[in-house]
């Protein structure tokens, strides 16, 4: 029976480059000269630092662009507000990965409203599409991709 998954993942080593890249351009950027500000990565949140809050937003817009260089959508960003520690400001980007449970719900529900032969089902993370005709799912992964859905999806594992 042919079946196929829909996740959400952002590649590890991507990411990695893209902060890299933006560590890099901070050093070389005139507005920046003589202030101390860092990202950090660590697992799937990247931690920003200034002296300033608009500081902040400034580099924001440099990972953005970094991560849009580097193949990663932006919509699975999720900015945590800045907190300010003594002198400085500190912002969190989490890159979210994997489809939450009440997200996986709502693409089940939205398949079934479809009317299209086809199960889906939640494992973990990701969600199972199966049925009996390929055009089928290739009708679900249209209709997903059409759809307005706020996580970045890809489709994979696709079986006959």
């Amino acid at each position: 029976m042919p079946s196929f998954d829909v996740v959400s993942e952002v590649e590890k080593h991507d990411l990695t480059n893209a902060v890299d890249q933006v560590k890099r351009v901070i050093v070389t950027r005139y507005d920046f000269k003589g202030v101390d500000a860092d990202f950090e990565l660590k697992d799937y949140v990247v931690t920003m630092t200034a002296e300033a809050e608009f500081q902040l937003q400034q580099m924001r817009d440099m990972l953005q662009s970094a991560l849009l260089k580097n193949k990663i959508d932006i919509a699975c960003l999720e900015m945590k507000p800045p907190r300010a520690s003594g002198k400085k400001s500190i912002q969190d980007v989490v890159v979210r990965t994997g489809v939450e449970t009440e997200l996986a719900k709502k693409i089940v529900k939205m398949i079934k409203e479809q009317k299209l032969k086809v199960q889906a089902q939640i494992q973990g993370d990701q969600l199972r599409v199966t049925g009996k005709k390929r055009d089928d799912l290739q009708g679900v992964i249209a209709f997903l991709k059409s759809s307005d859905i706020e996580l970045p999806l890809q489709f994979t594992n696709f079986r006959d």
